[in-house]
């Protein structure tokens, strides 16, 4: 049984693959696995993953009959997975040298925790790598092995899958996996860390995300799919309805989900134009859905949009933003 199962879903990469690949092949702990699924990708992405295979015996090739998606290739991956630990990497971002070798000494300092998370830093197609700005949590002291109520910055973070190492046992145990649709790693990230009853950090840059120049990020592009995000938030409450003891978390995961719905809506290019009315109106039905009983909103700007928001008033929320945007020009 392997320490790590790093697992990468791929689709229409070939451009960044090899890099990929090699960023895990190369790294100076060899004790992983490492389990690619070729998501029905159009290009020479397969031919590159069983070439890898025949090389490396570590490698572990899944060619699905068709293309699922981001969610479920990686479900897809993670059925195949035997180690200890898994590590979602997606296949045009690249691990740091040293990572496995430094996550598997701080699971063994902190005796093998449900959840270990590391940083990130942006790298550019003119060569910059900028560390997230989230670098202050996780120099921050404090215990080394801590429960989510200890540690409530962590949702501060990005919540992504990709910048932390599960423990296999763990997730089986909760019957985490991804759903389909855009905006999968919201209902696994936020109940994997509720759930988590041990979780530690390592202070270090794990992966660099690609910031591509062309674009290529699917959600920044103009969809209807981004209206996924509803059922997403739609199975992280289902989630906390399994979990009374959890209950604390509704006006928080409330408030964080407020702020993703106007993150959706504002970011330009992906909700398009003609349809931000709607999703407003079904952000409204989200809301008073999902309201807990006696939520109270954050004070000043964020509470306030959040509340234009939740009560689907679009004229308000976009006469907010422009307010915001004046001010941005008249200090500027």
């Amino acid at each position: 049984m392997p320490r790590f199962s790093v697992v990468v879903p791929v689709h229409a990469v070939e451009e960044y693959l090899p890099e990929c690949l090699e960023s895990v092949l190369t790294q100076s702990f060899t004790d992983f696995e490492l389990i690619a699924v070729d998501d029905r990708s159009p290009d020479g992405c397969g031919a590159i993953l069983d070439a890898a295979a025949a090389r490396d015996s570590r490698v572990t090739v899944r060619h699905l009959p068709e293309n699922v998606g981001l969610g479920p290739a990686r479900n897809a991956g993670a059925e195949l997975a035997t180690g200890d630990y898994l590590v979602f990497l997606d296949s045009d971002d690249t691990l740091t040298p040293g990572l496995l070798a430094d996550t598997d000494a701080r699971l063994r300092a902190t005796g093998d925790p449900d959840l270990l998370v590391f940083d990130y830093a942006r790298s550019y197609w003119d060569g910059r790598v900028t560390r997230s700005a989230s670098a202050p949590v996780f120099a921050r002291p404090g215990a080394e092995v801590f429960t989510l109520d200890e540690r409530r910055d962590l949702l501060d973070l990005l919540q992504v899958a990709w910048n932390k190492a599960y423990r296999r046992e763990f997730l089986l145990r909760h019957g985490l996996d991804f759903p389909p649709g855009y905006y999968e790693d919201t209902p696994f990230t936020y109940p994997a860390l509720l759930a988590a009853e041990r979780i530690t950090l390592l202070d270090a840059v794990g992966v660099h995300y690609r910031q591509r120049r062309e674009g290529g990020n699917i959600l920044a592009t103009a969809s209807r799919k981004h209206f996924d995000v509803f059922a997403q938030y739609d199975r992280v409450f289902a989630f906390l309805d399994t979990r009374p003891d959890l209950d604390r978390w509704r006006p928080v995961i409330y408030r964080m989900m407020l702020g993703h719905l106007a993150t959706v809506v504002s970011k330009p290019g992906r909700v398009p134009a003609g349809d931000r009315r709607e999703f407003f109106r079904r952000a409204a039905e989200h809301c008073a859905r999902h309201r807990p009983a006696g939520y109270r909103p954050a004070p000043g700007r964020e509470g306030l949009r959040g509340e234009l928001l939740a009560r689907g008033n679009y004229l308000g929320f976009q006469g907010l933003r422009a307010l915001a945007r004046a001010r941005r020009a008249v200090r500027r």
